[in-house]
This record gives structure tokens, C-alpha cells and sequence, in this order.
């Protein structure tokens, strides 16, 4: 019986610090609501809505026009901004994670038409800190190819970032990479909000727990004057973000294949085969990841699960 209740207890323990932790791996969305004159407009409803969790939660601008989402769940959103004497309008944008959107809504004098806009570039617009750094969604990681499919590789991809690759010494020597000149093991890396810093080697670019490819759905990489929220490093702030499953049913089986069938040789070992009198070949590497995917709703717009 004392086992059972220690057992419950670590549960319950873990289960209340992933709560806590993942409540870093946010985003936030505020703008200003003005009418064709470019006047303020208060006490207008602004309404944000998430379709594939459900989520939804209501704002009222102030005497500044102003209104503020805080600390919300990464995700594609529709913003609906409605008030009296003025047409209904919405805007689509996808929310990335540490990445503070500013999204401005101009309203139109007609009462009953509605004007829609869709809009993908909103989320890139951060006029809220002072923060340098590059978020990509889950189109980017899946059209980008990268040598072993870690998403870590890709953290190189913008200015301020050295990527060095995997050395044979790597386990003696972490210096695989630095962002904005930064020792590699100044980098904090997060997944969902926890720590995922491999506190042993101190690699840049690779956390403890290996985020696989189809499982990250977003990341952003702080590449200077982060936040205090941030956490415990001077070097670069890394934010991974897993899927999440939604109220529709999705899943997939894939193959990633990698052969030498279209590659040529290398000169060296071209010409190592020729003074061996050997034909004209290239190395072979070949390689075949296969997986799975499946994420759904256990309660509508409540519970939902991912496997990957």
C-alpha cells in the first residue's frame, strides 16, 4: 500500500511540474483598432478563436483602441473585431511560439457587410520587445531537407549562427557551434517549455532528448537580447514545439529514403579507384527511416492525444 501511494505522489508531482513548465512555451497577440479617419475605437469586441482545439477566449478594447492576448497557446487563429456602426471584419494568422505577433484592424463604416482578410505574414511583425531571432513553422521543417532529419540542424539557418556540424570528438570537444559568438554551451534549449539542455557535453544545437522530425511542430531561435522569462543562459534562447492532436482525426505513414542511385563520386575516392584499377563508383550510403503519425480528440475541444 505504501508503494501504491509514493507511486501516486511522483504522478501526480510530474504531472504538476510539466503544467508549470510549459507555460513558457507561449506566444502573445495584441494590435489597435482604428476607423477610416485612423481615430481610435474603444469598447470594440475582439474575438480569438482556435478550430482545431477549440479554443476561444474574448477582449474588449480600451480607451486606447488597444487590445491584448497574453500568454496563448502556439496556433493558427481567426481574430474577429466587431462594434456598433461598423462592419465585421477577421484576419487568419498563425501564432508562433516566443514570437509576439501585432496584428492592427482598420474598420469600415458599413453595418452590414463583412470584410475578410486572410493573413499570413501578420505573426512576423513584433514590435513588442527588443528580441532578434527567427521562429519557423511546421511548413518550413517539412519542406527543408537536412542530413539525418534532426530538427536541431536547422536552427543554423539565419544570421548570428555557426554551425560547425558533427565532429568525431564531439564528446570531448562541444564547441560545435555558437549563436551571436557565445560559447556553445551558453545555448538553452527547451522543449515544450522544459529544459532540454544537455547539462553533461553542453552541445548547441543538440538537447538531451532527441526531437524527431514529424514531432516538432514550430520552433524560434532567440538569437540576442532575449527576454528575462527566458531563462538561465546568454547565448542563444531555443524554443521547440511539439504537436498537439486537434478535434479532427490525423495521422500518417512515411518512408524517408536516401540512396546513391543520382550521386556522383567524390574526386578522392575517384581517384583512389582509378590508381587501384577499380571501376568509377560512388561510395554507398543508403538509408530508410520509416515512422508514424496519429493525433485526434479524446473530448471535444478539451483532451486531445499525438503519437509519433
Amino acid at each position: 500500500m505504501k508503494r501504491w501511494h509514493q507511486l501516486t505522489l511522483a504522478v501526480l508531482c510530474l504531472a504538476y511540474a510539466t503544467f508549470v513548465c510549459s507555460q513558457t512555451a507561449v506566444t502573445s497577440l495584441r494590435g489597435t483598432i482604428t476607423d477610416p479617419s485612423g481615430a481610435l475605437v474603444a469598447g470594440a469586441e475582439v474575438a480569438l478563436d482556435n478550430p482545431a482545439s477549440g479554443l476561444r477566449a474574448m477582449r474588449t478594447t480600451d480607451a486606447n483602441g488597444a487590445y491584448s492576448f497574453l500568454q496563448l497557446p502556439p496556433g493558427r487563429y481567426i481574430i474577429r473585431v466587431k462594434t456598433a456602426g461598423f462592419g465585421e471584419q477577421s484576419k487568419e494568422a498563425e501564432l508562433l511560439v516566443s514570437q509576439p505577433a501585432t496584428i492592427n484592424f482598420s474598420l469600415s463604416v458599413q453595418r452590414s457587410e463583412t470584410t475578410i482578410e486572410v493573413s499570413s505574414e501578420a505573426q512576423t511583425v513584433n514590435t513588442t520587445d527588443a528580441t532578434i531571432g527567427n521562429a519557423a513553422g511546421n511548413a518550413t521543417i517539412q519542406a527543408l531537407p537536412m542530413e539525418g532529419r534532426n530538427v536541431p540542424d536547422l536552427l543554423s539557418l539565419q544570421p548570428g549562427v555557426v554551425y560547425l556540424g558533427r565532429q568525431i570528438n564531439q564528446d570531448q570537444d562541444s564547441r560545435s557551434g555558437s549563436v551571436s559568438g557565445a560559447r556553445s554551451d551558453q545555448s538553452n534549449l527547451t522543449l515544450d517549455g522544459v529544459d532540454n539542455n544537455d547539462q553533461r557535453q553542453g552541445y548547441a544545437f543538440s538537447g538531451v532528448l532527441r526531437s524527431t522530425l514529424d514531432s516538432v511542430e514550430e520552433f524560434r531561435v532567440t538569437t540576442t537580447n532575449s527576454n528575462a522569462d527566458s531563462g538561465r543562459s546568454s547565448g542563444a534562447q531555443i524554443s521547440l514545439l511539439t504537436k498537439s492532436g486537434t478535434n479532427r482525426l490525423h495521422g500518417s505513414l512515411y518512408e524517408y529514403n536516401r540512396n546513391t542511385l543520382t550521386a556522383s563520386n567524390d574526386w578522392f575516392n575517384k581517384q583512389a579507384e582509378l590508381s587501384a584499377g577499380l571501376p568509377n563508383r560512388p561510395g554507398q550510403l543508403i538509408r530508410n527511416t520509416y515512422g508514424a503519425t496519429l493525433g485526434g480528440r479524446i473530448k471535444k475541444d478539451r483532451l486531445f492525444f499525438f503519437l509519433n
